[in-house]
């Protein structure tokens, strides 16, 4: 292990698709978080991280030999508008760090100050949004989710104005790509159909070589994006997850949950759930994600037109078969998802059918998500009295006791015995999730306080999400009703 050796393959890019930028140094950098434990799997030596030369690069303060920061231009559709062209007005894309298993991983600063992208902007970031996204993308890979992750947070030891005066802070980040939708979108407006040939090469050359020449390549990534998607919009509503912006620039095209900004997760298993604040109309409620998804692949589809076909009446035919796949495609992971989530047989469509029926109870019934899940996972297969531990969650406990005898029913054709049911379903359902009102409790504490216990504690707890943790049964429930976040925000 070793401090970082960057590479910087983005550049081999016309120069249109980014602009060169160094960081703004910070007043007095520290630490508040470093990923240990991601910093070994990418190869780097966590003590090079923790010393004076590591702070130095996590913190914008200096460059590494031999590379260029950058900010990557994008566009988007931002709730269904075409936003024009945005970019990275406050991150920079440091290079990329190969893993031990040849691996490339970009690393990112978010924060680092302005750039030609910024639109009149600081470029920087409050510490909240540093501290919201830190512990979104650390809870959702402990979940097993396909997420950026955080290598670092710092505080700046400066101040930024948003509606008030606070503490500001820098996310060191970490993605397979940080290239999206809007990339493409950005080059395709731009009526060049080569660059975006060369756009997609670099993708290509960087995460599937085995397509580099072939005859199909541009259908055979845009058809693996829809399948990334549809699967990873399934694994985010299979725990409760809101994105709350999922503009085209906030969507990978290698799968991965990005942008934590007015992100929520479900207490009361609402289906039309918002809590974006500036999602109004309710675009991006939980259960408009799959819509989205594919709305968001549509216009990659449309970029795409020129390499899928000489003639755009046949590009157009092309991709509209390769989109209308995605529905069957979503269903299929999101049903297997809950079906397996209750230990029932995904290859058995009735076991199927009785799984879903459990989330219409859950929505007639205000029943908390997780909880549901995670104790319905410690129920026998014949009743008893344990069923009372679920049963109070449910607003009408007959509905869901009647729920409980089909679901028995279903169990006696699995060839699971009890013990190892409940294990299985202990390892799909998490006993805690980042509610939004202990987030909140965090960010509060470190904004006010720059205080980062809350944070800590709360990242150490998420870490190990399936696992009961007695000592914090308290952080397991929905929040009391003085703790509840209705309303969640960008990180801008």
């Amino acid at each position: 292990m070793s401090g970082m050796q960057l590479t910087q393959t983005y550049t081999q890019l016309p120069e249109v698709f980014y602009a060169p930028v160094d960081p703004t140094p910070v007043d007095r950098p520290t630490p508040i978080v470093i990923n240990d434990a991601l910093a070994e799997t990418l190869g780097l030596d966590p003590h090079w991280l923790h010393s004076e030369a590591g702070l130095a690069v996590l913190s914008g303060q200096t460059t590494l030999p031999q590379t260029q920061p950058i900010a990557m231009a994008y566009a988007g559709h931002q709730f269904g508008h075409w936003a024009g062209v945005l970019g990275d007005g406050r991150a920079l894309l440091l290079g990329e760090q190969q893993d031990p298993q040849g691996q490339r991983f970009d690393i990112q600063l978010k924060g680092a100050g302005p750039t030609p992208f910024s639109r009149n902007g600081d470029g920087r970031s409050s510490i909240g949004p540093v501290v919201r996204e830190y512990l979104g993308c650390e809870a959702m890979a402990a979940l097993g989710i396909p997420t950026t992750r955080a290598l670092a947070a710092i505080a700046t030891g400066e101040c930024v104005q948003r509606d008030r005066q606070e503490p500001g802070g820098i996310l060191c980040r970490v993605a397979k790509s940080h290239v999206r939708i809007g990339t493409f979108e950005f080059i395709a407006r731009q009526n060049d159909p080569e660059s975006v040939q060369a756009l997609l090469s670099h993708v290509l050359s960087r995460h599937h070589p085995e397509w580099v020449g072939h005859d199909q390549a541009a259908l055979c990534w845009f058809e693996h994006v829809i399948e990334l998607t549809a699967a990873l919009v399934a694994r985010w509503m299979e725990v409760g997850f809101i994105h709350g912006v999922m503009n085209t620039d906030n969507c990978s095209v290698v799968g991965e949950t990005i942008d934590y900004g007015p992100f929520g997760m479900l207490d009361a298993f609402i289906p039309d759930q918002v809590y974006s604040s500036i999602d109004r109309q309710g675009r991006y409620a939980y259960n408009q994600q799959p819509a989205v998804a594919a709305w968001n692949l549509a216009r990659l589809g449309e970029c795409l037109l020129p390499l899928l076909a000489d003639e755009t009446e046949a590009g157009i035919e092309i991709a509209t078969a390769a989109l209308n796949r995605f529905p069957s495609i979503f269903k299929h992971h999101f049903e297997r998802g809950i079906t397996e989530k209750v230990g029932l047989d995904p290859t058995n469509a009735q076991h199927t059918e009785h799984a879903m029926a459990l989330l219409d109870c859950m929505a007639a019934n205000d029943a908390d998500m997780t909880l549901t899940f995670r104790r319905l996972g410690s129920l026998d297969d014949q009743p008893g009295p344990k069923d009372e531990s679920l049963s109070v969650l449910f607003d009408d406990p007959s509905q869901v006791d009647q729920w409980l005898q089909g679901w028995r029913q279903c169990l006696q054709s699995t060839p699971l015995d009890a013990t190892s049911r409940q294990a299985a379903m202990n390892q799909r359902n998490p006993a805690f999730i980042l509610r939004n009102h202990l987030a909140q409790q965090a960010v509060d504490a470190a904004i006010d306080q720059l205080d980062f216990a809350p944070m800590k504690r709360l990242g150490a707890l998420l870490s190990r999400p399936f696992e009961d943790q007695p000592e914090h049964a308290d952080w397991a429930g929905p929040p009391r009703a003085d703790e509840r976040v209705l309303k969640t925000f960008c990180g801008t």
